[in-house]
Order: structure tokens, then C-alpha cells, then sequence
């Protein structure tokens, strides 16, 4: 009789770069090909530890001597909104939500280049063309949505996020807003209302991506209560965020093949008849 082996995701490593939240360090990232009838289980899967989604791909920090990045999520039933969040929300009643299907259209793209060229413009996607935006956008192979955010008014695109539906959240896999809209906070209001959607569809978290102590363009995810962050292989909750320090020293990260051999992967194999 012939046995066949169930096929595991094959893992590499990304050559380094200059990481983007640390000034004089370089990242580099571990992530693996997210296809066939299996992507949704395997993305569960990964994403509870630590990993992210960029179109086909899902990725985790895998630094040679940094440890800085740590997944970051909330959890909705710890969440209690701030004096300072229950008024953001009430300053953005203006903009009515729409969800859709991952599919790229001008307005998204047109509004994606003001936010860039105001935030990000010497970012990693600075040069992004329309085509590059609609493959970010549509080419995901698991449950995804387009979450559009309008002036009811004026029917103005002014905050889109692509998000993922998981197993147990939500994860945010980029988000873009109005530049100019400066005193709405719309980054967080978006982050806010989907821990609504979340709490509305019976969903555990929202998965936000990286926090990073000491990167001041993290420093707005520990403004929110009920989160947690993962960390030496769990999830741990951040009561204070001074509680955790960047590892940046070249004992902080474990060797690649250990790191690879650690990951617990789901079992794929057809039940037996």
C-alpha cells in the first residue's frame, strides 16, 4: 500500500532591508505562499501566531538581532473605549460604513496616493502604480472584505480598510484614510468601529498587526484597552506598555530552523473512511 504524506508549507526568509519603525537596524521577514483549498485553515492558523497577510503571502519578523515587532490584537471583550475614543467617535457620526468584496476601484486608488504622498512618501509602497494597488486589494485567497468608510453628505471616499474575516477576529490588513482630516483620527476611528463589527458578528479580536516599543508610529495601538500582544509564543496582555522593551541584541531571536520547527501547523489530511 502507498501512503501519502500530507504536504506542509514551505518557509524562506526575505534578504535584508532597513526596517521602517527603527532608525539603524534592518529587517528581514519569514513568511510562506498562502494557496490552495487549504489557505483559510492555514491563515487561522498562523495569524494566532503572530503572522500577517500580504496578498498571497503570510509573513512574521524574523530579524537576525531584533525582537522589536510583536503582533499586536484586541480583545473585544476587554475593550472599554477612553473619554478621549467615545469623542472620536462621536466626531466621525458623519461617515456611514460600507462593506464590499476585495475589489479595487479609482476612488480607493486615488484617495491610497494622497495618503501616501502625505504619510508615507518615502515608504515601501511610494511607487505603487493602480495595478499594484488592485493586486493588494483583490488578490487574497481567503474570506476578505473592503470596509468603505463616506460622508453621507457629500458620499466622499474618506477611509477604506482591507480587512480578513479569521476564525476568531478581524485583521486589519491595511488601512488608508483622508490626509487632510487631521483632527478626526480616522486611523483610529476605523480601528474603533471595526472592534464594533467585530463585537457585532460575535468575533474575539481585532487583529491590528505589529506594535513596536519605542516606534512612535506604533505608539497609538497601546492606546487601546483590552490589548494583547504576542510574545515568547503566546499571547500575553498589555496591561502597561512599559512593560515591554524592544529585544535589539543578537541573542533576541531564535536561529531560523528553530523558529520554522516551532510553528504549529494545522492538520490538513482528508479524515480517514
Amino acid at each position: 500500500m502507498r501512503h501519502t504524506l500530507p504536504i506542509a508549507p514551505q518557509f524562506y526568509v526575505t534578504a535584508p532591508q532597513p526596517c521602517p519603525y527603527l532608525d539603524g537596524r534592518m529587517e528581514r521577514k519569514l513568511f510562506t505562499a498562502l494557496q490552495g483549498d487549504n489557505s483559510t485553515t492555514l491563515s487561522d492558523a498562523l495569524s494566532h501566531q503572530g503572522f500577517r497577510r500580504s496578498q498571497n503571502v503570510l509573513y512574521r519578523p524574523s530579524c537576525a538581532d531584533c525582537n522589536a515587532c510583536l503582533s499586536a490584537r484586541i480583545d473585544v471583550s476587554r475593550f472599554q473605549p477612553s473619554k478621549t475614543q467615545r469623542r472620536l467617535i462621536r466626531r466621525n457620526t458623519n461617515l456611514q460604513r460600507r462593506t464590499t468584496s476585495p475589489w479595487a476601484t479609482e476612488d480607493q486608488f486615488d484617495l491610497f496616493r494622497r495618503y501616501l504622498d502625505s504619510r508615507h512618501a518615502k515608504g515601501g509602497m511610494a511607487d505603487m502604480d493602480i495595478f499594484e494597488f488592485a493586486a493588494m486589494i483583490e488578490e487574497t485567497p481567503i474570506q476578505s472584505r473592503v470596509v468603505e468608510y463616506n460622508d453621507v453628505t457629500s458620499h466622499e471616499l474618506i477611509a477604506v480598510s482591507l480587512t480578513d474575516v479569521l476564525r476568531d477576529g478581524l485583521s486589519m490588513v491595511y488601512s488608508f484614510y483622508e490626509p487632510e482630516m487631521t483632527r478626526n483620527s480616522l486611523g483610529t476611528y476605523v480601528i474603533l468601529d471595526h472592534i464594533e463589527i467585530a463585537r457585532e458578528a460575535g468575533l474575539p479580536y481585532v487583529y491590528l498587526g505589529y506594535w513596536v516599543p519605542g516606534s512612535k508610529k506604533m505608539d497609538y495601538k497601546a492606546s487601546f484597552s483590552g490589548l494583547e500582544v504576542y510574545s515568547g509564543g503566546c499571547w500575553r496582555k498589555m496591561d502597561d506598555p512599559t512593560d515591554f522593551e524592544a529585544e535589539r541584541h543578537p541573542l533576541s531571536t531564535d536561529p531560523i530552523a528553530e523558529q520554522v520547527a516551532n510553528i504549529s501547523l494545522p492538520d490538513t489530511r482528508a479524515p480517514k473512511l
